[in-house]
């Protein structure tokens, strides 16, 4: 399937991979890329080191491209670009922060540039400011989150810039490709469907926990504080919610979830840990490896979209033509 996209980045498939962090990994990568997607690495939370050593990794395992996410909001961005410059990573995905003190590094080592946004007022200021592309990641999504959904987002972001936009947020079947394009999308960001893959690097308990979960299994915390995130209700989640109705401040919010997200992904902690997943968690009841769920997401999608395109709506009845 060829769009903007595809042709922007040379990958087969118009699908990212969520840059989940600590989950967002050479297994997980290497595996998304290799089947025609754009894996990214989630840098949140790691070193330079780390990152580099990451890196290296992917790069043994595919020779397809892939990208390194960058949560600007890190004290150490200016070390982590210095890597992906030393290590020639040509593809960049940025969040949590405005990508503007860099650019100019950025286009310097030519350098594709993506930047995830949660509104039309920020994707237009990233046009601005020379962005290749934009994600554009509805309240639907797992982790950290905005406030408008993507149905309402996309079609809103799509109108306002002239750049590729990504839809993501609630993607987890051939439906919801073939509903991004209709609203205007270049291709999908997909990341609470990624977890219940044979290659994503994460305890089991928490897979389980994603493939137990429903429709509304998922909450968000952290509004008060100015840091949404939506993850599987259970006992932290509940205790964290309690206080954050007690106008708790954010040390005491902390104290609870500090290494949270650690204690599920690695320690298969599921009531004490942040098991963040998406809206559509609901749908995500079946373990597949990575190229499964590309291959027939997109079979899927291809052939919702041929029938669309033979049908026609007159006086409020589906025609075939």
């Amino acid at each position: 399937m060829s769009t903007t996209i595809t042709q922007l980045l040379g990958i087969q498939y118009p699908i990212f991979q969520g840059a989940m962090a600590q989950i967002a990994r050479e297994p997980l990568v290497s595996a998304v890329s290799n089947a025609g997607g754009l894996g990214i690495i989630g840098s949140g939370g790691m070193s330079a080191d780390v990152l580099r050593e990451e890196i290296r990794k992917v790069r043994n395992h595919t020779t397809k491209p892939f990208a390194v996410n960058l949560m600007l909001m890190m004290p150490n961005i200016p070390e982590l670009i210095q890597v992906i410059i030393e290590e020639q990573v040509n593809i960049v995905t940025t969040g949590a922060g405005t990508p503007a003190p860099y650019m100019a590094t950025f286009k310097e080592h030519g350098i594709t540039v993506i930047a995830v946004i949660p509104s039309v007022k920020i994707a237009k200021k990233m046009e601005l400011l020379g962005v290749d592309a934009l994600v554009a990641e509805g309240t639907e999504a797992g982790g950290h989150v905005g406030e408008t959904t993507t149905m309402a987002l996309v079609p809103q972001v799509t109108s306002a810039v002239s750049i590729p936009v990504v839809a993501a947020g609630g993607v987890a079947d051939g439906r919801g490709i073939a509903a991004a394009f209709a609203l205007g999308a270049q291709g999908v960001q997909v990341g609470t469907r990624f977890l219940t893959t044979v290659e994503c690097p994460t305890h089991d308990n928490f897979k389980q926990a994603v493939l137990d979960a429903d429709d509304t299994s998922t909450t968000v915390t952290g509004r008060s504080i100015g840091g949404p995130v939506r993850s599987i209700k259970n006992g932290m989640i509940a205790d964290f919610l309690k206080l954050e109705n007690e106008h708790a401040s954010r040390e005491e919010l902390e104290k609870i979830s500090l290494g949270s997200l650690r204690k599920a992904v690695f320690e298969g902690d599921t009531d004490r840990g942040s098991v963040m997943a998406g809206q559509i968690c609901g749908m995500c009841n079946e373990i597949t490896t990575v190229e499964q769920m590309i291959t027939s997401m997109f079979s899927e999608a291809q052939a919702l979209l041929q029938q669309l395109g033979n049908t026609r709506i007159t006086g409020g009845q589906t025609v075939e033509i």
